[in-house]
């Protein structure tokens, strides 16, 4: 046994971070800033994720157990290069020395943002020195996509030596197979060869360091920068006498360099990074029609991208809330479910002897088959597929960031500057995603801003797709009513928000990717991927939450409910007192309150329909998101902010309610 497996102590410069005794496996994310390491930490782990303090340094790092196995995975700052002198990215490189997390098998996964790969991969070819099993995660290459870039991962994977896997974290895309990955990662070779004399110092540590953990090239190269923590490793592990040898050597070597060793190290990393970058992945140039170079500017003036912006968000009605929820919506449900599923499957549990049972599956109103299962995928999955689409258009063409800087000026009015335009319209997409993405947000109080307004005015796009289902069938009043009252609580709640909180707001600094063309290929294979993963996930919840409410119908909670509930909702909401069925779908996920509602439209009034619409939408968005909300913005202001979207839900559903009547509104 070599000295280094015996040492559990290692001294107080090493991180020695505590694991649990059943641990078989520790994953380290590493990378760059803003390459979605966090929001994948989030979507691998299970259970709620605690903070480390890591011993020597200020900075604490999460950790978490992983989704059904045994594995922790830990989540370190983003990293420029192994031999910063930051202390932040120091503990990204020093807690792959701990021995705790030695004692089992540990691995590196380098998280890489898609649309700038060659940084990333100047990390990985850093980190393979450490001669530990690694994988490379391509993440958000969605964006890439919208950027046109290609990147060919076979060939990424032969260049790297070692297993690369493809996520969009943010919608849960490829997290599985990645999880399922972490297993097999293995060591990948040596990438680098440096000069005569740095490959001659490297020898003589290794021949000096044969017993360590860790690769003995690693050490030397972090010898070679005098990095404090590897002093500490080696003088923890091999003594005091080696350490004083190697930095002995170290420093003969580095009398005879003229530059820094760390400058000229990292520039030879970016060099071998830019040369397999360049060999993985293919750009598509900008356009040169000089329309679309016009068009683009265009989308930045006021007096002709508010024109624009109009004009697309008509389209966008035409396409989903027309194209997708009536056509396509009516065409699957009368010709599919209503003609031949529903009556195969009542055939099929005819024979079943209990009543309950039966009910539970096929019941009309609560059944798990007819409210759980076909509403998710007659309702949401048509208008959730058009949804992508048509935001997948939006965002491979370039105009999301434009929209930016077009609205950046009225943003300022509420506290955020056009990069809140960001999370605020991710929040159509899911809203639990999009509290993660406010760490694109400068400030605090821009954070708390777009986290409120997420909560209370952002539908997510399943419920966009109810709501328009319910709001096709009436006049494009009711529309023009729930949308112009979601956006106008967007500037009321924000202007409130700015005025009450403290501090203030970052300058907008925005990348801005050339216009183009989207293509029609790409987009439909994005959009069918992520409807395919929400659905995955969605359909689950909805026979859950479908099972949930029938099993509370059975023992009398919704009745109890109603009659304690109902009078508060019939007379200040003006709902029926069904209502409470929906608010408890809601609750459990956004879009099965809104499926359970187009249910049971046939129960209310258009003017009904419109307020409890508005409701769900300010009410509270699912428990995931609540959640999330917690562990992003902390318990007080997670806790602030629930109240007042709660109490805020009702006076705004009253106040529709009340004015609509006293003006004689019904929406017929």
């Amino acid at each position: 046994m070599s000295k280094c497996d015996t040492c559990t102590g290692c001294g107080a410069g090493i991180p020695d971070l505590i694991v649990g005794d059943d641990i078989k496996g520790n994953y380290v994310l590493v990378g760059n800033m803003n390459v979605g390491k966090t929001t994948l930490f989030s979507r691998l782990r299970g259970a709620d994720a605690e903070s480390v303090n890591v011993p020597g340094s200020t900075v604490s790092i999460r950790k978490g157990r992983m989704k059904g196995g045994a594995a922790t995975v830990f989540d370190t700052p983003g990293i420029h290069s192994i031999f910063s002198g930051n202390e932040d990215e120091r503990v990204s490189r020093d807690i792959l020395l701990s021995p705790r997390l030695r004692q089992e098998r540990l691995g590196i996964v380098l998280v890489a943002d898609a649309k700038n790969l060659k940084r990333s991969i100047a990390i990985a070819l850093q980190y393979a020195e450490y001669g530990l099993p690694m994988l490379f995660v391509v993440n958000m290459i969605d964006e890439a996509a919208s950027r046109g870039i290609e990147i060919d991962l076979r060939r990424l994977e032969e260049e790297l030596g070692m297993r690369v896997a493809m996520t969009i974290a943010r919608e849960g895309i490829g997290v599985a197979e990645l999880a399922a990955a972490l297993p097999l990662m293995e060591t990948p070779p040596l990438l680098m060869e440096y000069s005569v004399p740095v490959e001659r110092f490297l020898q003589e540590t290794e021949r000096f360091l044969r017993d360590a953990s860790i690769s003995a090239r690693a050490i030397g190269l972090l010898l070679l920068c005098g990095d404090r923590g590897i002093e500490a490793y080696v003088e923890a592990c091999f003594g005091a006498g080696m350490l004083s040898r190697l930095k002995a050597l170290a420093a003969e070597y580095r009398a005879d360099e003229a530059a820094a060793f760390e400058v000229g190290m990292v520039n030879q990393y970016h060099r071998e990074a830019g040369r397999i970058a360049a060999t993985v992945q293919r750009v598509e140039p900008p356009s040169r029609n000089p329309f679309i170079l016009t068009f683009g500017d265009w989308c930045t003036k006021l007096s002709t991208g508010i024109p624009i912006a109009v004009a697309i968000l008509a389209a966008l009605y035409l396409f989903v809330g027309s194209f997708g929820a009536t056509f396509l919506v009516d065409a699957i449900n009368s010709q599919l479910f209503q003609r031949l599923l529903i009556p195969w499957c009542e055939r099929l549990v005819a024979p079943i002897p209990s009543e309950f049972v039966r009910a539970m599956i096929m019941d009309p109103d609560f059944g798990i088959l007819p409210s759980g299962v076909f509403l998710a995928l007659g309702l949401v999955l048509p208008v959730i597929f058009c949804f992508y689409i048509a935001f997948g258009i939006l965002e491979d063409s370039g105009y999301l960031p434009r929209v930016s800087i077009l609205l950046d000026r009225l943003f300022q009015r509420i506290g955020l500057n056009g990069k809140g335009v960001i999370p605020l319209v991710m929040g159509f997409s899911c809203v639990t995603m999009a509290i993660l993405t406010t760490r694109v947000l400068s400030s605090a109080k821009e954070k708390n801003i777009a986290s409120f307004l997420l909560f209370l005015c952002m539908p997510c796009a399943p419920l966009v797709a109810v709501m328009f289902v319910v709001l096709d069938k009436m006049p494009i009043a009711a529309t023009i009513t729930v949308f112009g009252v979601i956006f106008l609580q967007v500037l009321i709640a924000g202007f409130l928000a700015n005025k009450i909180l403290p501090g203030g707001r970052s300058p907008l600094i925005l990348e801005i990717p050339a216009m183009r063309v989207p293509k029609p290929w790409p987009v439909l294979r994005m959009a069918a991927r992520k409807t395919f993963f929400f659905m995955k996930e969605a359909v689950p919840v909805f026979i859950f939450a479908s099972l949930v409410v029938f099993v509370f119908q059975r023992l009398g909670g919704l009745d109890l409910l109603e009659h304690l509930l109902g009078p508060m909702i019939r007379q200040v909401l003006g709902l029926p007192e069904k209502s409470i069925q929906v608010f408890i779908k809601t609750m459990i996920r956004r879009e099965s309150g809104g499926a359970e509602l187009e249910h049971l439209a046939h129960a209310y009034t258009n003017l009904q329909l419109v307020v409890n619409l508005l409701v769900m939408v300010f009410l509270v968005p699912c428990l995931n998101s609540v959640l999330v909300l917690f562990k992003e913005r902390g318990a007080r202001v997670a806790s602030l902010i629930l109240i007042t979207v709660f109490f805020y839900a009702i006076l705004i559903g009253s106040l529709v309610n009340y004015t609509c009547r006293a003006l004689g509104v019904t929406f017929t």
